[in-house]
């Protein structure tokens, strides 16, 4: 069994990186709607050949 002062200074550190989690700033990126050429019928809708694509994660944590 931990002391009580060990818990008490785990659950102050555990506030303290929750804290500092809540505070980062957050970027909103406005994405617009492609816009195809003619070629393709000229609708939002990307080529069939486009559909099958995959996913890209960037973590910029340090």
């Amino acid at each position: 069994m931990l002391d009580p002062w060990i818990i008490e200074e785990i659950r102050r550190r555990e506030e303290e990186e929750r804290q500092h989690r809540e505070q980062r700033p957050v970027l909103d990126i406005p994405l617009e709607a492609p816009e195809f050429p003619p070629e393709h019928g000229g609708s939002a809708r990307p080529p069939e050949s486009d559909l099958e694509r995959g996913v890209v994660i960037v973590d910029f944590s340090i």
